[in-house]
């Protein structure tokens, strides 16, 4: 009872005896308060009615009043007071006992156990019942004028503004003041959230409390849709605990992907969605399917996706459908996940509708889509009983128009052997039509455009044909006229799209199946494409060659040539530097052509070669839609690990003797094996031995089945089997820690040769490089712990050359060792590692005779000078290299001097010839001729330009291209 009364209290942190109070907005006057409070029956008043606000109030009566304002629980059957007439008879004694056993009042005479129901309640004794029921700290030192024995307690009230300091303390308290003190009290006590909205798509939730402030609660998880969830917080030092839901009919999730028929695929979600996204075709993928069109319902909660005419869905297999950057209603969530469902078509397919087209034809249109074959042969087709010769027109994917005439009135059609696209078969039954007479003329309905290249006009009944159509002017004519049912798609020449403003389309000829024909107009504004392309999904794996290839995913269409330009995509290693490798050239850029993936929507192929290891960046920019004005992405930079990209295999396996019976054999995974479920790596029968490859293998016996994991990636077996050096040992049906199993050769087999572990720890194939005058990079098959730089050195014919620092990779497996000066042309130039302190994580020593140094920096341009010839207006530009390059077959690469360019004074000359010095080949001479054979004075501005562009004319004895490079400055300093 203290702390509810300190809690009270303290929020009010005020009465109306001691200071000025905020009143609630019901209760402003003491008289207001007093009929709050005899409401909820704490208080009384007198017989005649009054509140009695000028008279004093009995220790009886504020006893009452507390454990009404509290809730205390009345105590009877309890006598703990001696007083005259406090017996079980006593009205009082119930609320008196109650304040005593919660301890917030006890008797005048403590010894004599007196409490003096009778007595007046002073306002030393109302500040000392305050004080104790706060459980407030009594202060050593005072300075009131309070009694002797409530100075501590009245104090302590007036140090935490509870009672002002020059009050009477001696005076008795008027009811007045003691309703004042009970209703703030009763005020804190009754906080209670009266409602709560729910914003930033469940992340907040701001509750309106009963004094009519707010609170606001930022949640670290938002709220589940729809769903009641308890949220705490606490307000004016009071804890609360409410249940809250946030209801939203915008979506949060998918909520269903089904498909009733081998062509159509209903994805439901649990609430409304943003229309453009979500009818955007774009946004689905399936491997190897198209789709034909997405539709939005009317309620805006569900998506039709149809197939194309060539595509179709196996009926009761597992698809798997691509869902990406659909937005919900509101734009709080983008849904990006693939949903696997199962088509179930067993339903044959009936006749929806029919309808007279006048007397001259009738539409049919189906339950669902239907093989254009049946439904095309007008023998599938009665009416009245008999075969008609009709002319059959199909719109896919579920409608035919039969062409034939028929008296006005009543008639039954029949319809039969028209199949859907799983095989089944409509049942033939009659459909009951009313033709009449029809000689109006097709009207427009609606007309839409898409960009300036497409409208789509809709009519009020079938078309039958549009004879010609224009935009504007008779000139501009679309490109293609396609009629389906009542719309009429014109698709215009990107040389002469629709103007920005409004159009008007003359469809001259409109004619319907009744052949009523007219000329219609139909005014638009075309709405621009001003969505930029943007990536919404990357994924980075190997082919069977090892290439690691990137899949990017886009939100639309793309441009051919910004997607297949490879400037457009740069790689980048863990340190930012440019990553010049064997699939990628000096700049970063994949010397595979990208392109588009032909089973996939919107999905670019970049292929980034076979040598990556670590962390990489691969930006992307500068890719363009299709729309009239291309829209550019914004550049877009995403994270790739070749680790785990790479496809899961054993890295390596090596063996070590424990004693003359029992070997330990290794085996090290390129990721993080399972070690539980089906593709756990800690069964022992998982692994096998050979002494040759593809030879018969045996089972690895080991010593108590005795497997243990060393590291993350790398198991050990404890094993008694013959197993030796150079064996071949293979691992069946492993999986890494996402459960996704190890495949070789598609097969669940890997297999790898043993070594001992004196060979083990090796560099892999060209894994050597120099990239740099002063660094070389060594890539080695397994983690480096430790590292001794005094155990390589770097022979150059004949000169050793060590290095003076080092770094690693993350992952330990790349070492970079730094030189004051390295040879950049590697030629006789090899490394060898002796010694044996330098070692992997396993402890197995790096030892290498000898391995050759692989070149892997592009020589470089390191001068130019200008000089005249005897020809006038005729110079050259003799180019100095960083190093010896040759100049590739001029039957493989004809016109090397198209790689170059020059100007003099921002005027263009022409570039007649370019040498490689047959001698020395590390110079370039460049023959060029200005416009109109003029001197070049020593203030004229020179410029000489080599382009790359992808081409190998020029390459060091590594067959690193020549970088591109510009010279330009004055001739008198290029001379």
């Amino acid at each position: 009872m203290k702390k509810i009364l300190s809690v009270a209290l303290s929020t009010a942190m005020a009465f109306s005896m001691f200071a000025s109070v905020a009143f609630g907005d019901t209760a402003v006057t003491p008289q207001q308060q007093f009929d709050a409070l005899k409401a909820k029956g704490i208080f009384n008043g007198y017989p005649d009615g009054s509140a009695g606000l000028d008279k004093e109030m009995t220790r009886a009566e504020f006893a009452k009043v507390i454990t009404k304002l509290l809730g205390l629980k009345e105590i009877t059957g309890q006598l703990s007071y001696t007083d005259k007439n406090y017996t079980a008879k006593n009205w009082a004694v119930p609320y008196i006992e109650a304040v005593t056993a919660a301890g917030i009042m006890e008797g005048k005479n403590v010894e004599k156990k007196i409490f003096d129901f009778n007595g007046k309640v002073t306002v030393a004794e109302m500040a000392t019942i305050l004080t104790r029921a706060l459980d407030l700290e009594i202060p050593a030192e005072t300075d009131n004028s309070a009694p002797a024995w409530a100075k501590g307690y009245v104090q302590a009230a007036i140090n935490a503004g509870l009672v002002d300091a020059k009050a009477n303390f001696s005076a008795n308290a008027s009811r007045e003041l003691l309703v004042g003190a009970a209703y703030s009290i009763d005020q804190a006590q009754s906080l209670k959230v009266t409602s709560y909205e729910v914003s930033e798509a469940g992340k907040v939730v701001t509750f309106k409390i009963s004094d009519g402030e707010s609170v606001k609660v930022t949640l670290d998880k938002a709220l589940e849709a729809n769903k009641e969830t308890e949220v705490k917080f606490t307000y004016k030092d009071k804890e609360f605990t409410e249940k809250v839901t946030y209801k939203t009919t915008v979506a949060q999730a998918v909520a269903t992907v089904s498909a009733t028929n081998v062509k159509e695929i209903t994805v439901k979600f649990d609430g409304t969605v943003d229309a453009a996204t979500a009818a955007d075709v774009d946004n689905y993928a399936i491997t190897g399917k198209s789709f034909e069109s997405a539709s939005l319902s009317e309620d805006k909660t569900t998506v039709t996706l149809l197939l194309d005419e060539n595509s179709s869905l196996t009926n009761q297999k597992s698809t798997e459908l691509s869902i990406s950057n659909v937005k919900n209603a509101d734009s709080t969530k983008t849904f990006a996940q693939k949903v696997t469902f199962t088509p179930a078509d067993v339903a044959v397919p009936t006749v929806e509708t029919v309808t007279a087209l006048g007397t001259k034809a009738i539409k049919v249109k189906f339950s669902e889509p239907v093989r254009k074959a049946e439904a095309l042969l007008s023998s599938n087709y009665k009416i009245d009983g008999k075969v008609i010769a009709a002319s059959v027109v199909y719109s896919y994917p579920d409608t035919v128009i039969l062409t034939t005439n028929v008296t006005e009135g009543a008639h039954k059609l029949t319809v039969s052997n028209v199949t859907d696209f799983s095989g089944l078969t409509l049942v033939p039954v009659e459909y009951d039509f009313t033709a009449a007479v029809d000689t109006t003329a097709p009207e427009v309905v609606s007309v839409t455009s898409s960009d300036l290249t497409k409208v789509t006009v809709e009519f009020n009944e079938p078309v039958k044909r549009v004879d010609s159509v224009y935009a504007n002017v008779s000139s501009n004519t679309p490109s293609s006229i396609k009629v389906s049912d009542t719309k009429v798609t014109l698709t215009f020449p990107n040389g002469t799209p629709l103007n920005y403003a409004e159009n008007t389309i003359y469809l001259k000829g409109v004619r319907d199946y009744s052949d009523n024909s007219a000329d219609r107009e139909a005014k638009v504004t075309p709405t621009l494409d001003t969505t930029r392309p943007t990536i919404v999904n990357t994924e980075v794996k190997t082919d069977t060659s090892g290439n690691y290839i990137a899949r990017l995913k886009f939100s639309e269409t793309l441009k051919s040539s910004t997607l297949e330009d490879r400037a457009n995509y740069v790689l980048k290693d863990a340190n930012g530097k440019v990553a010049d490798l064997d699939g990628t050239n000096a700049s970063g850029n994949p010397i595979v052509k990208p392109y588009l993936d032909p089973n996939a929507t919107n999905t670019v192929v970049v292929n980034l070669g076979k040598d990556l290891t670590g962390s990489y960046t691969l930006t992307v920019s500068n890719i363009q839609d299709m729309a009239y004005v291309p829209n550019t992405m914004l550049p877009y930079t995403f994270n790739l690990d070749a680790g785990q990209a790479a496809a899961g295999k054993i890295n390596r396996s090596w063996i070590e003797t424990v004693n003359a019976t029992t070997k330990y054999v290794y085996i090290e995974f390129n990721k993080t094996v399972a070690t539980s479920g089906a593709g756990n790596a800690l069964e022992a029968a998982k692994y096998s031995f050979s002494t040759t490859q593809g030879g018969t293998y045996n089972a690895l016996t080991t010593d108590n089945n005795d497997i243990q994991l060393v590291s993350s990636d790398t198991v050990r077996i404890t094993t008694t089997s013959g197993v030796v050096n150079d064996d071949y040992v293979r691992a069946s049906y492993v999986a890494n820690a996402d459960g996704v199993y190890f495949t070789q050769d598609n097969s669940y087999n890997l297999g790898q040769q043993i070594k001992s572990n004196a060979q083990v720890i090796t560099l892999k194939t060209d894994g050597a490089t120099v990239t740099s005058d002063t660094e070389l990079k060594l890539e080695f098959n397994g983690k480096l712990s430790y590292v001794d730089i005094n155990d390589f050195v770097v022979n150059n014919n004949g000169t050793n050359v060590r290095p003076t620092s080092y770094t690693t990779s993350s992952d330990g497996t790349v070492l970079t060792l730094k030189f004051d000066s390295l040879p950049v042309d590697t030629d006789g130039v090899t490394l060898s590692v002796t010694n044996g302190n330098t070692q992997d994580s396993y402890g197995n020593k790096v030892v290498i005779p000898s391995v050759d140094l692989v070149d892997k920096v592009a020589p470089k341009a390191k001068s130019v000078k200008i000089a005249g010839t005897a020809t006038p207006g005729q110079y050259t530009a003799t180019i100095t290299l960083s190093e010896k390059v040759e100049e590739v077959d001029n039957t493989v690469f004809p016109g090397v001097q198209n790689l170059f360019t020059a100007k003099v004074n921002n005027t263009d000359a022409t570039v007649n010839s370019v040498v490689l010095d047959a001698t020395n080949k590390n110079v370039i001479t460049v023959t060029f001729t200005t416009a109109g054979s003029v001197n070049i004075a020593d203030t004229d501005k020179v410029k000489v330009d080599y382009s790359a562009a992808y081409t190998k004319a020029f390459t060091d004895g590594g067959d690193n291209n020549l970088a591109a490079f510009t010279f330009e400055d004055l001739y008198n300093y290029l001379k």
